[in-house]
């Protein structure tokens, strides 16, 4: 126990160091459902039992000081959702095309919850990959692999929908955008493979669509062209739809060598990005296809091959005004950590840095249920340091720049507290959030600091029952829109009122 303590004191006097609050700032985590790794634990639970531990999940996350979720809602070219195009996946009931009984829809659940804790919800996709297993295909007949066997190409134990076959990109878009225009998400979110991991000495076995449609073209600039071709419309098609819906990915972290590219990072990656996933994820980025990229910096600082502090830097230097956040491997803290993984110093650094040099700071956590893993020590940190206080996620301006009217606020004291109330015009009925500050005796008003804050809100009032712990409370409230356009501040209150 004394160990335990004295490694606790230590880590929080280095956070603190560096740990002054944040106002914009991602906060995320993914949670993963292939081979349930994240939510459901099982297959098969009760949709009690579902409900409650996403729950569970989401409440740990927001208690960790999360401000999204990135769910993966299509793990192998199936739903975790009410989809008239793809199969209930097996992943919540023990068998593909089964619904969940009795009978919700988890992603409109998901989400519901999501945005009751004023945490945005990104629908994770992996857009390509069809059997987990080419051997066993569990699948209904109306499954993509029954339907288009022509598209679907084993390699390395596992099937794809081939990207080179245009009708297969375009059925692609189509799920996506189904969920777009029938559920309330903040963001769609894929994955970092498109064409698969590359496997050594064995082709990936796409001629036929090569010869189809490659016109001749150099096979690799093919590829990436495919790739290019979907994220392109896909983007397109999104905000036609819905223009404040946010479109991410989050590539493998090394886009290519330094020894392939002099514009690549000085790296010695096994695969990249470009030479064997075929995503030119710069060129994204230069053509404004992305909203963000959250590349997998899942290596530590120093690092022989692909280290943190190398790539870090080089991924905030490619953004091109998109917004670019890192996924973090938290991971690497759970079952057996090794090396500079046995501590939470690493995390801790790698959340340093992107706060002190990135353009636009955030990260994503892989994955969700690492947390139950990992030493308390790191939960601490993050909790009553790192992300003690709210933080907003970053403004896209070019999706929406216009912020709320800012309310009107009107308080009384009252035995419960101090009770404020506040009307504000929203004539396009847009939902809104809202931020209580709360400065005491005397202090400046500044709406930056983000320890201020005693609540954001849904509601339109709110009881301070802790202002008898102050001689006097001012207080002014913010209106945030979808996007956290953050609008002026309202008119201050002041109580106890001074005669």
């Amino acid at each position: 126990m004394r160990r335990y303590l004295v490694l606790l004191f230590s880590l929080l006097i280095a956070a603190n160091n560096y740990a002054a609050p944040v106002k914009r700032e991602l906060r995320a985590a993914w949670i993963a459902t292939v081979a349930n790794i994240d939510w459901p634990s099982k297959q098969g639970l009760t949709s009690a039992e579902q409900q409650q531990q996403f729950i569970t999940r989401l409440d740990e996350l927001k208690a960790l000081g999360c401000n999204a979720v990135i769910v993966q809602v299509r793990p192998s070219s199936d739903a975790l959702y009410a989809s008239g195009i793809e199969p209930w996946s097996h992943y919540l009931t023990g068998k593909q095309g089964q619904a969940p009984a009795p009978y919700y829809d988890p992603l409109e659940f998901m989400i519901t919850e999501a945005h009751k804790r004023n945490m945005e919800f990104h629908a994770w996709f992996n857009p390509f990959r069809a059997l987990v297993d080419s051997k066993q295909n569990p699948n209904p007949a109306d499954h993509v692999t029954r339907t288009h066997p022509d598209w679907i190409i084993s390699y390395g134990g596992k099937s794809y929908i081939d990207p080179g076959m245009w009708p297969a990109r375009d059925y692609v878009i189509s799920v996506i955008m189904d969920v777009v225009k029938r559920y309330d998400i903040d963001g769609v979110h894929l994955d970092d493979y498109f064409y698969p991991y590359r496997i050594a000495g064995v082709e990936f076995g796409d001629k036929k669509s090569y010869q189809k449609y490659g016109q001749g073209a150099n096979k690799d600039d093919w590829r990436r062209e495919n790739v290019n071709q979907f994220v392109s419309q896909l983007n397109t098609k999104i905000k036609q739809a819905k223009p404040y819906v946010k479109f991410g990915i989050s590539p493998f972290g090394v886009w290519r060598n330094i020894d392939k590219d002099p514009e690549g990072s000085a790296t010695h990656a096994g695969q990249t990005c470009f030479d064997d996933l075929y995503s030119d994820v710069i060129l994204w980025t230069k053509k404004g296809w992305v909203d963000y990229l959250m590349p997998q910096l899942y290596w530590e600082h120093n690092h022989k091959a692909a280290s943190f502090n190398t790539l870090l830097p080089w991924w905030n230097a490619h953004a091109y005004g998109r917004h670019m956040y890192f996924g973090l491997g938290v991971y690497r803290m759970s079952e057996k950590p090794v090396g500079p993984w046995k501590s939470p110093n690493e995390l801790l650094w790698q959340i340093r840095d992107i706060r002190q040099y990135c353009t636009s700071a955030g990260c994503s956590y892989y994955s969700a249920s690492c947390f139950n893993k990992i030493g308390q020590p790191t939960k601490d940190s993050l909790c009553n340091v790192y992300n003690k206080f709210p933080a907003f996620p970053p403004l896209m301006k070019w999706i929406d720049s216009i912020a709320p009217a800012a309310p009107v606020v009107k308080a009384a004291q009252t035995a419960a507290g101090n009770v404020l109330e506040w009307e504000i015009a929203n004539p396009k009925k847009e939902p809104l959030k809202y931020v209580v500050y709360r400065f005491t005796n005397g202090e400046a008003i500044n709406i930056e600091r983000t320890d201020r804050i005693v609540s954001v809100q849904q509601s339109t009032s709110f009881t301070d029952a802790t202002a008898k712990n102050h001689k006097q409370c001012v207080y002014v409230v913010t209106a945030l829109d979808r996007s956290w356009n953050e609008s002026k501040m309202s008119n201050g209150i002041t109580l106890p009122i001074q005669k």
